[in-house]
């Protein structure tokens, strides 16, 4: 195949004439592993500034393609596009259905909590409040486990640490079950810079040990979404005993997990989607203490995942739902909110060629027609 570059001329492609198989198995035990998934749009329905309009059926079909490998389920999450396209009308129903499956197959999930229906700014942090226990209260009442996730709303209306001590205080408290934190990083979402009141890390890191310390039991984790090692692994390790450390670095997920002589993460990652089967396998290699063979797997997949979230790191479900169009899972490359064209065709040409050597497509002949006829529409003839 001839595949576009950055700098305007084509290369060649050898594309891989047999599949790579990986059976579906068990949930690994070693490590909790969640994969945020990615949403299919309806086609027919989907146009820039129009409401969310999902393929239900293909929706949920990826959903059980994840749980039948052992992965648990984030859902309604940054993958799927929450305040990206997703509105929250279709998230809760998104949540609805997805616990419904998940109660029928016996797969974990967990469902984000936000604020993200507050379409104008917050009066006051009492209403931020409010739109929180709107989304907590759909996701208990589907069943699943909470995810607070971070909220706009907030950042722009809190005046410090106290702020957000006294917000997600109360939102625990009246939670039924732990719920996970979700530290997101301004590289997905520029708008929750200098979130738990301070642009400084160290000091927003107190703030947010001080709030995990101050609700025991209440916390089943924490996910960190800062594309920081060194920061994940000293925070990990002052996290109270019991409370996990769910990482979100899509960077780093291999080393992150494997962990050290103190500890290591779970996760809770976006870049899983694609990765499913594979990551997987490899996770329940840590179950019979084979690092070696879990690095060998893991390792040579951060090539992609820098790729995917390469700077502007928001844009990433781009590729996670084209890649997801090539495997198979869905039949078209249309996005929520026309997010397919966030990306450029050559970043989109090398997440192909990347997905392609790592061996993510069970069916490669398929896979090289769609990219081929995606190419074509952009000019490039093969």
């Amino acid at each position: 195949m001839r595949l576009p570059c950055e700098d305007g001329t084509l290369h060649d492609h050898h594309p891989r004439a047999d599949p790579v198989r990986h059976h579906p198995g068990p949930p690994p035990r070693s490590r909790a592993v969640l994969a945020a998934a990615h949403v299919v749009a309806d086609p027919n329905r989907t146009a820039a500034g129009t409401p969310a309009a999902l393929d239900w059926d293909a929706t949920l079909a990826f959903r059980r393609h994840l749980w039948s490998h052992g992965l648990g389920v984030a859902e309604a999450m940054d993958t799927a596009q929450r305040g990206m396209g997703l509105d929250w009308p279709t998230a809760a129903e998104l949540i609805r259905r997805s616990a419904a499956e998940a109660r029928a197959v016996g797969g974990r999930i967990v469902c984000g909590a936000g604020t993200d229906q507050l379409t104008a700014p917050a009066r006051d942090l009492a209403e931020v409040v409010a739109a929180y226990e709107e989304q907590l209260a759909v996701v208990e009442d589907s069943g699943a486990q909470p995810v607070l996730m971070a909220s706009r709303a907030l950042a722009a209306l809190a005046r410090g640490p106290e702020d957000f001590a006294q917000v997600y205080g109360h939102l625990l408290r009246q939670s039924a079950r732990p719920a996970v934190l979700h530290w997101l990083g301004p590289m997905f979402d520029p708008a929750l810079t200098g979130y738990w009141g301070s642009a400084d890390l160290g000091a927003a890191t107190e703030t947010f040990l001080d709030l995990v310390a101050a609700h025991p039991g209440k916390v089943d984790g924490v996910k960190v979404s800062l594309l920081d090692a060194g920061h994940e692994v000293a925070l990990r390790r002052r996290l109270p005993d019991g409370v996990r450390c769910y990482t979100g670095d899509d960077f780093h997920y291999p080393e992150l997990i494997d962990g050290d002589d103190h500890g290591s993460s779970h996760a809770l990652l976006g870049v899983f989607d694609p990765l499913a089967p594979l990551a997987a396998e490899g996770v329940r290699r840590l179950d019979t203490g084979d690092h070696e063979g879990f690095r060998a797997l893991l390792d040579p997949t951060v090539e992609l995942a820098r790729h995917l979230f390469r700077d502007p790191t928001r844009y990433y479900k781009t590729g996670v739902v084209l890649l997801a169009w090539l495997a198979g899972h869905q039949s078209h490359f249309t996005m929520v909110g026309g997010l397919q064209s966030a990306r450029s065709l050559p970043h989109l040409a090398r997440a192909y060629q990347l997905a392609d050597g790592l061996g993510l497509f069970p069916d490669p002949g398929l896979a090289r027609s769609r990219m081929a006829s995606l190419l074509s529409v952009f000019g490039v003839s093969q």
